[in-house]
């Protein structure tokens, strides 16, 4: 078994440690952005069915965890650290809960920067490792959640 796999930290087995994406192009009418470059607008205006997109995020956020999880051998009780998506307080909270994750185990950030997109997971990051949470040697799991729809998650040993 690695040492990764173990939940001791080296300087070797630093990095993605496992990693999962997935689509769903059916589900695209739930979350997405209209107009842009390719249609007769040239801005595009959120589109969001909120109630559809909250059961999506927290079923397939579990989903795809646990699914990083089982390829790195190991179980939610050897993260450290949950870093999701800033999409909202519910869905950060749910997906917490759904892998029985204590609150003080996951980063939260989305009261100081909203949800803002793509830069979520990074800032969210960037604020754990500066005020001293997230250390070297950390087992996280970054995951989120995005417009078509589209999801994933990735193990990484900071």
């Amino acid at each position: 078994m690695l040492k990764a796999e173990q939940g001791q930290g080296t300087s070797h087995d630093r990095g993605v440690l496992a990693h999962a994406l997935h689509s769903d192009g059916r589900q695209h009418d739930i979350l997405y952005v209209d107009g842009g470059p390719s249609s007769t607008r040239t801005t595009g205006l959120l589109r969001m069915e909120g109630k559809e997109v909250f059961k999506h995020a927290v079923v397939n956020m579990a989903a795809v965890v646990g699914e990083v999880l089982e390829k790195a051998g190991l179980t939610a009780k050897d993260i450290d650290w949950l870093v999701p998506h800033q999409a909202n307080k519910r869905i950060i909270d749910g997906t917490g809960r759904k892998l029985g994750l204590p609150p003080e185990r996951v980063v939260v950030t989305v009261d100081k920067h909203a949800n803002t997109s793509a830069a979520s997971i990074p800032l969210a990051l960037e604020a754990a490792v500066s005020d001293g949470r997230i250390k070297r040697g950390d087992l996280l799991l970054l995951e989120g959640i995005g417009g078509g729809l589209a999801w994933g998650a990735s193990l990484v040993r900071w």
